[in-house]
């Protein structure tokens, strides 16, 4: 049956009939043989070609989120809840964490590194707000070496463009002294103290810590306990408190105490003891067991006691050169027919001699020549304060001597030919060579 006003969009064709040969009628093109769907007329050739366009591109709906994404994003949220931020910053650590988590650098590494990241990122929008949140901090909730949590942060930083502020360990002592249990309200009154003081001296010793390299490419964690624990106990140095060693006092204000704290403590206090002599009215002899009696001086005057410290000693290197300026002059005038260039050598002699004049001595040197030359001197003892990596300069691994007079063409012996076997097929291979030769 012909069906009036339709045509084919295929070839034009008005011959559009009813086709009841299967269950369910539908209209047909007689001339192209177009069929009809759900009252739409569809070409053949069209519908077999069909569409490059995969359905996952062709659709409306937004992609939902990966599941390590969603994962990420609910472990910045425990971070923030954990840290106690408020709403602006666990908002923008997911914004930034979603944002990197995209990015080439970060979407095909490993869970870890990812973990990571979420922390990097709370880290950052802390930073940001002025929340004093420290590396370690974040380090520790990761389970992530601080090492790597800072490359990964330098990373998501550079690849972000954020202009994050810099804290170093003076913005955070505040927020750490108060990790410490030793108000009132916890311990007894001879051993209580008020955070405020209690952070006001800590600041300052940080801050001559720093003026004598104490904190250069140091952790700030056992650089504030050292502080906090020597300012404890300055404030107030009671036999109570002087009684009680570090290990004492983190039971007591309930923290975990930091091994590398006790090795701050010793520097610190040897920076001490160099400002100590400097005191004027102090008669006494200073030393790391009562330097905690002098602190509340050494901090009042320190800028005073650092320069009378640095020119003291000034006039002891000077004095030292002058006498063995004076020692040169010795020897020359002893020895006045000898050449520039021997009493140079002379002088130099004189200088590298442990023991005087005794020729013992003399050979010892020698004997010790022999055997390692003569290491670079260190400049960082000669000095009153230096960075600690050149104070503790690690040893140069000493350079091994070519061996000369070897080139290759050397007979190897019997034995040596038996040291180079491994396996008993090769010594029977051998045989058979040894036997095939003779």
């Amino acid at each position: 049956m012909s069906r009036a006003g339709l045509s084919c969009p295929g070839c034009g064709s008005s011959n559009v009939v009813d086709d009841d040969l299967y269950c369910q009628a539908q209209l047909v093109c007689v001339d192209c043989g177009a069929v009809v769907s759900e009252e739409n007329l569809a070409c053949e050739r069209e519908y077999v070609g069909g569409s490059d366009v995969s359905y996952s591109r062709t659709t409306a709906e937004t992609k939902r989120p990966c599941m390590n994404l969603i994962k990420g994003l609910q472990r910045v949220k425990a971070i923030c809840r954990i840290l106690r931020v408020n709403s602006d910053i666990e908002k923008l650590s997911q914004t930034y964490f979603s944002q990197a988590y995209e990015h080439g650098s970060f979407i095909r590494v490993s869970l870890r590194k990812k973990d990571a990241l979420a922390g990097c990122c709370v880290l950052v929008c802390c930073r940001l707000h002025h929340w004093p949140i420290t590396m370690g901090t974040i380090s520790c909730l990761t389970d992530t070496d601080p090492n790597a949590v800072g490359v990964i942060y330098q990373e998501m930083v550079s690849i972000l463009k954020i202009e994050a502020p810099t804290f170093n360990v003076i913005d955070v002592m505040e927020a750490h002294s108060h990790d410490y249990k030793i108000s009132s309200l916890h311990v007894p009154e001879e051993l209580a103290e008020n955070h405020k003081d209690l952070t006001q001296r800590a600041v300052e010793l940080v801050e001559l810590a720093a003026d004598a390299w104490v904190v250069t490419g140091r952790r700030p964690l056992p650089v504030m306990m050292a502080a906090i624990y020597l300012s404890w106990q300055s404030l107030k140095p009671n036999k109570h408190r002087l009684k009680l060693n570090l290990h004492k006092f983190c039971q007591l204000a309930k923290v975990n105490k930091h091994q590398p704290a006790l090795k701050r403590i010793t520097e610190m206090k040897e920076v001490l003891c160099k400002l100590g002599k400097e005191i004027p009215w102090v008669r006494e002899a200073v030393t790391p067991d009562n330097i905690v009696h002098q602190v509340t001086d050494i901090l009042t005057h320190r800028y005073a006691l650092l320069r009378r410290a640095l020119r003291t000693k000034e006039d002891a290197l000077l004095a030292e050169s002058q006498a063995s300026c004076e020692e040169t002059s010795e020897l020359v005038d002893q020895n006045p027919n000898a050449s520039p260039a021997e009493q140079c050598e002379l002088s130099a002699e004189r200088t590298r001699r442990p023991g005087g004049d005794d020729p013992c001595a003399v050979e010892e040197l020698h004997r010790d020549t022999r055997k390692s030359p003569d290491p670079a001197p260190n400049w960082g003892k000669r000095v009153l304060f230096a960075p600690p990596c050149v104070v503790h300069a690690k040893k140069r691994r000493a350079e091994q001597r070519e061996l000369k007079d070897v080139t290759g063409d050397e007979e190897i012996s019997d034995s040596e030919i038996d040291s180079y076997i491994r396996t008993p097929r090769e010594a029977r291979e051998f045989v058979l060579t040894q036997k095939m030769l003779s």
